[in-house]
């Protein structure tokens, strides 16, 4: 995903309303009928020569199983040793609004062990809604959406910036309102769940085998308390607190403070700093001072006067503080790019241009550069919209965010903005799941958490895991978004734990294979491959 339309999900991504749904889940499932998958090419792409394609047809309604249909876009990564195959591995890359896949097509071969590809099918889809899923859009085609985002920033800063950012949100959700209605009314993570338990049925496993990242944890604990007993394995990494998510622990905050992602992305912030200082002359930020003052004094500064960043084609993007602290937030996902974040705020801060301007991070030179990556960037993101609570005080949300800047400087206003959309939307999945939370699963269930995680804080990991009745939590010792790519440790457990149900005890521990500042091997890039 590219930087700009991270930034632009961000900007709008919900929060939301409405209900539960007590529903017989299971119940409306068992009359509906599976659907049949027929794998397929995914295309002349060489690429994409490994990966099977294919869609299939599910109820657009549960409750009326037979009535129209949604369209669900999959595709997979057959298993290198079908003779010992357990069976297919869904996935599920966060977001809301992630494309599974495109996360697998992108992802399985490098993030996977060859153990786990020989015995598993790794099966990604696009959620109802999403990307090649009958895509909830806003706007009536993606040139009328990017006109209407072209200076919508990150987040407000200013009490003009404030009422216009709010104007604009409500803009934004009466034009949801009016161009996908239909789709938006069961968009629920309640109904992927569903959705993904008719394509457990069509490959033909008897229970579900899955590996949920970031918002991809919450659809696991939904799938977990409607479909208890068809669970085989689940992996759950990066936890998003269902309580806080839906809104079910009456925290009447808007949804980007209950998230704490504001705290968590000051958390690992200060780590950045801290191992950058530490890292000497590895981190070019030492170069100029103490690391910390560099970086506070440019963000004081880009308030006032924000600096023209040159990109490779001869043009120029303009850095604002909300877009820096923005791109800051997301390069803080992955520790292996943080030599290049840093080299970017060496560049802001305006020294040593020429070899920063060399270094720095794609998050600054290709801000500006895909629009149309950005054609269903809105609606995609919405999903909170339709099954989380609202604050129902869209025009008190600059003091939240002036609250929760002073708790976490920074990332707390931006957080806190995620969702102002919402406020406005007034469309509910009546089929939506809020909780309670705590399931029958009996199967030990494996639940990692990274000790400094900007957007799942690691307090909500033992929470999380206190969900299931037995599960294993395993702490990551180390930086970022998710284990991805990360540890070894981490990648054996997986792996032992999906192929042969070894799971680890609880309260494990695994390092990351790496220190941020540590010069990356021979060949190996950073890897960002979750959704916002």
């Amino acid at each position: 995903m590219t930087p700009r339309r991270i930034l632009r999900r961000l900007s709008v991504a919900g929060v939301a309303l409405v209900l539960l749904t007590p529903m017989t889940s299971a119940v409306a499932q068992a009359r509906t009928d599976v659907p049949k998958i027929a794998w397929g090419s995914c295309g002349t792409d060489p690429k994409l020569k490994p990966f099977q394609c294919a869609s299939v047809e599910v109820p657009a309604d549960y409750d009326r199983p037979h009535d129209p249909t949604t369209t669900i876009a999959l595709t997979r990564l057959p298993a290198s040793d079908p003779a010992h195959k357990v069976g297919t591995l869904f996935t599920n890359p966060g977001g809301p609004g992630g494309s599974g896949v495109d996360f697998v097509q992108a992802a399985a071969q490098a993030i996977y062990t060859p153990e786990l590809r020989a015995r598993f099918d790794i099966l990604g889809f696009d959620p109802r809604g999403v990307g090649g899923s009958d895509p909830t859009t806003c706007y009536p085609t993606a040139a009328d959406e990017s006109k209407s985002l072209a200076n919508v920033p990150p987040f407000p800063v200013t009490a003009k910036e404030n009422r216009q950012f709010v104007i604009d949100a409500a803009k934004v959700a009466v034009s949801c309102q009016t161009t996908s209605p239909d789709r938006l009314a069961h968009y629920s993570t309640a109904n992927v769940a569903r959705d993904m338990d008719l394509l457990r049925q069509a490959v033909g496993d008897d229970k579900l085998t899955y590996v949920g990242y970031s918002y991809g944890t919450y659809l696991g604990a939904t799938y977990a308390k409607l479909f208890p007993d068809k669970v085989r394995a689940l992996v759950l990494d990066g936890t998003l607190s269902p309580e806080a998510y839906s809104g079910s622990n009456g925290d009447k905050d808007p949804l980007g403070v209950r998230l704490k992602q504001g705290e968590g992305a000051s958390d690992t912030y200060e780590q950045f700093l801290a191992e950058c200082k530490k890292a000497g002359a590895d981190c070019v930020l030492n170069k100029l001072g103490d690391p910390k003052t560099v970086v506070e004094n440019t963000l004081a500064r880009l308030k006032t006067q924000p600096v023209d960043v040159p990109l490779p084609d001869g043009s120029t993007v303009k850095v604002t503080y909300a877009v820096a602290v923005a791109i800051t937030f997301q390069s803080l996902y992955d520790p292996h790019g943080y030599p290049a974040l840093a080299d970017m705020w060496a560049q802001l801060a305006g020294t040593n241009k020429a070899k920063a301007a060399a270094r720095a991070p794609k998050t600054v030179i290709e801000w500006n550069n895909r629009k149309e990556d950005y054609t269903t960037s809105i609606g995609s993101a919405l999903q909170p919209c339709v099954e989380a609570k609202q604050s129902g005080r869209p025009l008190a949300y600059p003091a939240y965010a002036a609250a929760a800047d002073k708790r976490a400087p920074h990332f707390g206003a931006y957080r806190t903005w995620v969702g102002i959309q919402c406020e406005f939307l007034g469309i509910r999945d009546t089929d939506a799941f809020r909780g309670p939370w705590k399931n029958d699963v009996q199967q030990p269930v494996l639940v990692f958490g990274t000790r400094h995680d900007p957007a799942t804080p690691y307090e909500f990991t033992r929470p999380y895991a206190n969900l299931y009745p037995d599960a294993r939590m395993v702490t990551v010792e180390g930086w970022g978004h998710t284990t991805i790519g990360q540890s070894a440790c981490a990648d054996r457990m997986t792996t032992d734990y999906l192929t042969e149900l070894k799971a680890p005890a609880d309260g494990a521990t695994c390092t990351q294979d790496r220190k941020p500042f540590d010069p990356l091997p021979t060949g190996k890039k950073a890897l960002n491959l979750l959704p916002q």
